[in-house]
């Protein structure tokens, strides 16, 4: 704990005013790109929700900033990979590392809630557009003398219209498609052109966990709606009401695993974003798939002819590669082993638990104003300070425990170097000492017979000297 509290002041102190730019940054990024997203879904849905990805990436494009810029200050993370002085190389890290951390952070931010909160932004800025846009249309009809009508510019759609449909569809695939493209010929293409891909990227797994959500939503809700569910809850009640106490442990095991579940959860998850951002410079083991389904895949992609068989294979690459920085960073975390992780979790939880005492202390201090023209007015830009404060905190733990799971790791790996070191030292002092005994054995064998050679005649018994 005192090591990543130490390297927590350390690097905030060093860095928070860059870390506070940034964040900044990203938050106003994020307005702005939910405003345009919104005004141009009032006209067409689909084409707001291809912009609403912006928002998002706004936000992780500061995230990842925030991370890098705090990397020099992590000593274990620079003994294994330092930070190049190359500008070239370090922007050429920087896409790399956003280009990457793409897929599992739009994925916990959708696990999260926050790509819902968006998407409701999304939706009252949008039908206040479109609201405005119809009033305009019906005031100047009425200046006019026309009489007014229902008629309007807008389209019939609604600006939450998106589903499993040939546009949403054809979204994902191009996308895919242009982001498959920038990684087999970005070599020869202009560099301006990596700001697209990494937009098209955002764009087909912010479209898929669309899909994905409105698919796990109508599933749920089709389970929920079976007789079987209907039995399941009535059985529960019964037993409530027969057994108490087993409906309050049911109720207590119920309310442990949802606080549980927040608590552990999200920390880990951000401690594997870091490991994602910072890249594969780490010792740990690769993550294997080999159940048998995945080999017989392999070997029936193999047999098919050349052409289909590479595509397959790069098509596979572009989809788990995508994974594999995230498993390795889940490897690391599981070999710091549980104090590291606890500690962590335990510090993490006090960040948090520190927005609402900071939140409640501004109330506190403010005093009692009127709720109209005062709160109303200025709720949002008070409470920013909240995160303005917190968040450089939160962002500077994790990269802390992120490299202090690197130190614990590096010197497991260096004790287990000593130990094989040593045994293999004593293995070989061995041989040498059996090499010398075996060596020893020979020269005396040797001067064995060389005795016998000089002097062959036998030497005299006893019975024959009493003869004598």
């Amino acid at each position: 704990m005192l090591t990543i509290l130490a390297t927590t002041g350390r690097v905030l102190l060093r860095h928070w005013p860059s870390l506070l730019a940034w964040f900044a940054a990203g938050t106003l990024g994020h307005y702005l790109a939910i405003q345009l997203a919104g005004y141009v879904g009032a006209w067409s849905s689909t084409w707001g929700f291809v912009l609403l990805p912006l928002a998002i990436l706004f936000k992780l494009i500061s995230f990842v900033a925030m991370f890098l810029v705090v990397r020099d200050g992590l000593h274990n993370l620079q003994a294994i990979a330092p930070l190049s002085e190359n500008a070239a190389e370090r922007r050429k890290t920087f896409l790399a590392t956003l280009l990457v951390s793409i897929l599992p952070f739009f994925a916990i931010y959708a696990a999260w809630g926050f790509l819902q909160d968006d998407v409701t932004d999304y939706a009252t800025q949008a039908l206040e557009v479109r609201t405005g846009v119809a009033w305009t249309q019906l005031a100047e009809q009425i200046e006019s003398g026309e009489t007014a009508t229902e008629a309007s510019a807008l389209p019939a759609d609604a600006v939450l219209q998106l589903g499993f449909n040939v546009a949403s569809v054809s979204v994902i695939v191009v996308a895919f498609a242009g982001r498959w493209a920038w990684k087999r010929y970005g070599a020869r293409l202009p560099k301006v052109l990596s700001l697209v891909a990494v937009y098209l990227e955002a764009v087909w797994v912010c479209f898929s966990l669309f899909l994905i959500s409105d698919g796990i939503a109508a599933v749920t809700s089709w389970v929920d709606g079976r007789a079987a569910m209907v039995w399941i809850g009535d059985i529960r009640e019964w037993v409530g009401s027969q057994l108490t106490p087993v409906a309050w442990i049911w109720d207590g095991v119920e309310w442990l695993l949802g606080e549980a579940g927040g608590i552990l959860l999200q920390p880990l998850a951000w401690l594997a974003i870091a490991g994602v951002i910072y890249g594969q410079a780490i010792v740990a083991e690769n993550v294997r798939l080999r159940h048998r389904f995945f080999k017989r895949t392999r070997q029936r992609v193999e047999s098919l002819p050349g052409p289909v068989s590479r595509w397959l294979s790069e098509f596979g690459e572009q989809f788990i590669g995508r994974f594999r920085p995230l498993g390795k960073a889940i490897v690391l975390m599981w070999r710091a082993g549980p104090v590291m992780i606890a500690t962590y979790v335990f510090l993490y939880t006090v960040v948090i638990a520190a927005d609402a005492l900071l939140s409640l202390a501004i109330t506190r201090v403010l005093g009692p104003n009127d709720l109209e023209s005062f709160w109303q007015v200025a709720d949002s830009l008070i409470f920013l300070l909240v995160p303005m404060i917190l968040e450089p905190i939160r962002f500077v733990l994790v990269a802390a425990s992120y490299d202090a799971t690197l130190g614990a790791l590096r010197k497991q790996v260096a004790e287990e170097t000593q130990v094989t070191e040593e045994t293999q030292v004593a293995a070989e002092a061995q041989v040498a000492a059996e090499a010398q005994v075996a060596a020893e054995a020979q020269v005396a064998e040797k001067t064995r017979v060389a005795a016998e050679v000089v002097d062959p005649s036998p030497a005299p018994t006893t019975q024959g000297s009493i003869e004598n």
